[in-house]
């Protein structure tokens, strides 16, 4: 059995999410797991496996839109608290756990690490799915996707082997990477979903402006979550009620639901097909992933992408909500087995599939540094 490091992303629910179906899996079949994790990752994780808590990339937004400048400064100013937490990690994960590889949902510093202590380094997100298959892309985006490769190289740099959960199919540019059906919480697969007479609307952040739009649709009733912003409170209209954020309760209005609209992250979005929800997603704005998801989404006829508030678009979205339903019908999610069963295979037999891998990034990495010695 292995001994493993497992970095998870902080940002956001979806990582967290996965990694607490992945982690006990793994624990479950003999392997002992050393969690990374921050913000909300820590929190999700820390009552249920072995947790260091490290500091993290975290994004700021406003009104459903990257704030690029806060976002930087809130990063910077946070960086001599990162150093402290990394030196931490280095050695209570690395010196005295000694993992014999590293898992990592889209967090940086145990990839880094890795690489520095010459680990195996397995990734298991979505994410790499922009990185290591080819897709079509609109033009609108192409610019956008470009800068996303770059910032997925620059977190997660070497990987040796990639498991890339997705709800859409393209073909791998390399044969270390690996799709997979999106993993789906135990708590989602108990559900059993109905048909309501309302429209479930999830954010992490206020969207004050989506809000007063839907006001203007008085015969559809929307529950709103994820809107309270600190002491602030939304008066309750005639058609929109909203909810502080209980994941029981959450859980019995998402499998009764009749439509989703929430940013485009990509938990929600794949639990929603599961239980075969139509889904009109507002990607936030200068998150390639996010608006790429939207994109797809839109691609395969399970509900709308809407970049920018429209309410003829939200019409249409409630209009066609019927035919959405009806293509949901082919979403054929098979279970988690497929990510469990790559696991197995890489991490089997004292990991001799997945060290396998690992020789060979290295030697191409210097065939690759011996021929551009000889051209210069």
């Amino acid at each position: 059995m292995a001994r493993i490091v497992y970095g998870v992303s902080g940002d956001g629910a979806g990582h967290s999410s996965r990694a607490k179906i992945v982690a006990k899996y793994l624990i479950d079949q003999g392997h002992e797991i050393l969690i990374a994790s921050y913000d909300r990752g820590y929190i999700n994780l820390r009552d249920y496996f072995d947790v260091i808590e490290i500091s993290g990339l975290s994004i700021v937004t406003k009104n459903n839109k990257v704030d690029k400048s806060k976002t930087f400064t809130k990063n910077f100013q946070n960086l001599p608290e990162t150093r402290k937490r990394m030196n931490y990690l280095r050695k209570a994960a690395f010196k005295e756990f000694k993992p014999d590889c590293v898992i990592t949902d889209f967090e940086p510093q145990t990839a880094y690490l890795a690489n520095h202590y010459n680990i195996p380094l397995v990734t298991l997100d979505n994410q790499h799915c922009l990185r290591y298959i080819e897709y079509k892309c609109p033009r609108r985006l192409k610019a956008n996707a470009l800068l996303a490769q770059n910032v997925i190289k620059a977190m997660v740099p070497k990987p040796d082997s990639s498991i890339i959960t997705t709800f859409y199919e393209g073909k791998l540019t390399n044969n270390r990477s690996f799709l997979t059906a999106p993993l789906i919480r135990d708590e989602i697969l108990d559900l059993q979903p109905t048909d309501g007479d309302y429209i479930i609307v999830y954010f992490t952040k206020g969207f004050k402006s989506l809000n007063k739009m839907l006001q203007e649709f008085p015969r559809e009733k929307f529950i709103l979550y994820g809107f309270q912003n600190g002491s602030e409170e939304y008066k309750k209209e005639a058609n929109v009620e909203y909810k502080p954020f209980d994941n029981e309760q959450f859980l019995e209005d998402l499998a009764s639901c009749k439509a989703i609209i929430g940013t485009a992250g990509f938990t929600l979005i794949t639990e929603g097909f599961y239980l075969g929800k139509p889904y009109l997603a507002t990607p936030m704005a200068g998150q390639f992933e996010q608006e790429y998801n939207g994109y797809m989404l839109e691609q395969c006829g399970f509900g709308k992408n809407m970049l920018k508030l429209n309410k003829n678009l939200i019409s249409a979205f409630l209009y066609e909500i019927p035919d959405y339903k009806a293509n949901l019908k082919n979403y054929n999610h098979i279970g988690n087995s497929e990510v469990f069963n790559k696991l197995d295979e890489l991490l089997a037999n004292d990991l001799t599939v997945l060290k396998k891998y690992h020789k060979k990034r290295l030697l191409s990495k210097k065939i690759e540094s011996f021929f551009d010695l000889l051209d210069k």
